[in-house]
Order: structure tokens, then sequence, then C-alpha cells
């Protein structure tokens, strides 16, 4: 909300309480009487208070704090199979339904992981400076409460990819062919889910006519992109795509194999290690529900072939 061109209030909180969402009983008033009442007349109170992120007066029947954490790993890995570049873009995303006026302690287990930190306003620096714990008075609702990367550079967390992929692409006149196969590694127990391939062709690839294993593949003629769809990584066995790629007539042989894309997603593990010790609540006298959920994804993986 702007004041004469310049920003007043941009809370998410504060905005719920001046500009109320739209019901069916008010805008069926607003059009008899010919007035808006979806706009408050008068400025919230927690705008004029010290933590203008919280609204006063919330009051919940049950009251529960969760927390997602949720991490992205990057990675480049060159045709030998080495990682040549990791790296873990993390956040921890809230929703905080609590009464009264909660001050919250969140606590980590390998916290001296935690660079590059970006931090909720609600967060009190100078606690977290010292033990690298958040203490804050949250918002109301759903917010983000931290974002980060895990130390690791190089090929740190390369070592962590939890997957094997295997590639072999030949590019030749008479006959072309492509095969791929995955396998799963051992991360705590967890199983790999949501694991797809992408490979992009240079242009005179016109079709592909392939064969696999384990779920299904699309081939996009516009872009030339293959998308293998294989879902679930189930342990001991081992996915695979081949088949003969398809040229031009007349076009030249690519001189260049396209690079591999993989995306996964593995629920109820960090590829840094981070986990959350204890979430302790002060200021009021009910005890929360309180629930943590951890997810890894792929964000950029690259393999190069």
């Amino acid at each position: 909300m702007l004041d004469n061109g310049f920003p007043l209030a941009t809370e998410p909180n504060i905005l719920k309480e001046l500009i109320r969402p739209p019901t069916l009983f008010r805008t069926i008033t607003d059009a008899m009487s010919g007035k808006n009442t979806n706009v408050s007349a008068s400025l919230p109170t927690g705008q004029l208070s010290n933590i203008p992120w919280r609204r006063i007066g919330v009051r919940y029947a049950n009251n529960e704090a969760y927390f997602d954490v949720i991490e992205e790993l990057d990675a480049i890995v060159d045709r030998s199979g080495n990682v040549v570049m990791s790296d873990v873009a993390g956040r921890i995303d809230c929703l905080i339904k609590l009464s009264g006026m909660p001050d919250l302690t969140l606590t980590f287990v390998n916290s001296r992981l935690l660079e590059d930190v970006s931090l909720h306003p609600c967060i009190r620096f100078r606690r977290f400076d010292n033990d690298r714990a958040l203490s804050f008075i949250p918002p109301d609702g759903s917010f983000r409460l931290m974002s980060y990367r895990a130390g690791g550079g190089g090929g740190g967390h390369g070592q962590m990819i939890p997957l094997t992929l295997r590639h072999t692409i030949q590019f030749r006149e008479a006959a072309s062919r492509l095969e791929i196969s995955l396998s799963p590694r051992p991360v705590s127990g967890k199983v790999v889910d949501e694991v797809a391939v992408q490979v992009t062709f240079p242009r005179s690839v016109t079709n592909v006519s392939l064969t696999p294993s384990v779920g299904k593949y699309t081939f996009d003629s516009a872009s030339r992109t293959l998308t293998w769809n294989v879902g679930k990584l189930e342990p001991q066995k081992f996915p695979s795509i081949k088949g003969p790629i398809i040229l031009q007539t007349g076009a030249p042989v690519p001189d260049c194999n396209p690079t591999i894309l993989v995306n996964f997603s593995i629920s109820g593990w960090t590829v840094s290690g981070l986990r959350v010790n204890r979430l302790d609540l002060m200021g009021e006298k009910y005890k929360p529900f309180k629930g943590v959920k951890y997810v890894t994804r792929a964000g950029k993986l690259e393999f190069r072939t």
C-alpha cells in the first residue's frame, strides 16, 4: 500500500487487515449500499507496533506450527562421472497458527553449514549471529522464515547425488543411437521419487524411437526435447531407455553430444545434513502441535555426455 507514492504498508498481515478478502455477502451488501467495505477506513494497530508483521488478537482453537526444510541440489557431472561442481540452496517455509503473541526459538543440528543466509525481518539477528538459533515472534499464516546456501562448494555435495546415470549417445550417418540407464544410491533408506530425464537434441534430430523399461517418454519435435518420466526409483531395479535416433536426411552429423538434465525429489532427507533440533515457545501457556518436513529436490542437475 502506498501513501502519496511512498510505501506505507508491505507486510501481508497488515494488508490482509486493510483489504479484506471479498465474500458473496459483502459483495451483495456493497452493491446495495454503494459502499466499498472491503477496504478498512482505519490503520491496523499492528502497523504502529515494533512487530508490524504480526496482527494483534490472533486466536486459534488448535495451535500448530509447521516447518518445511526444502533443499535443491545443483550439480554438473562430466562424461567420466566426476562431479565438476555442486551447490545446495535451501529455504525454510512456515505455516504458523498460534494464538496470542508467541515467542519462538528454533535450533538446528549442524547449523555451522549455513552460509549466505537471508532472514525474515522477524528474526533477532544478534541471537542468530551468536549461536545460529532463530529467535522470533512469527507472522500469522504462511511465510518464508529463512533461505540459505549450505557449505560445500566444488564437488562437496556431489557425492550425495542420490542416483547414478550411465549414458551412450552416438550420432552416425548409418545408425544413431541413445541408451540411458539409472540406478539409485542409498540415502538413509529414503525413496528417490519424481525422477525425470530430459535431453535436448541438436536441430538435425527429427525423432526418436525408444523403448523404456520403466515409465513413459515424450518427444517434442519443435524443441527437439526428449522427456522420460521414470517416477519412483525402486531398490535393486535399474530403469533404462534405449533405441535409435532419427536424423534429418542430408543434414550433417552433429559434432557434439547434448547434456542430460535430471529431476528428482526425496522426502524426509536433506542433502546438506541440516536438521531441526527443537522448537521452544515462550510467552504463552499452551503447548502447540509441531511438525517438521524435509524435502530434497534437484535444482539443475546436469550430466555431460
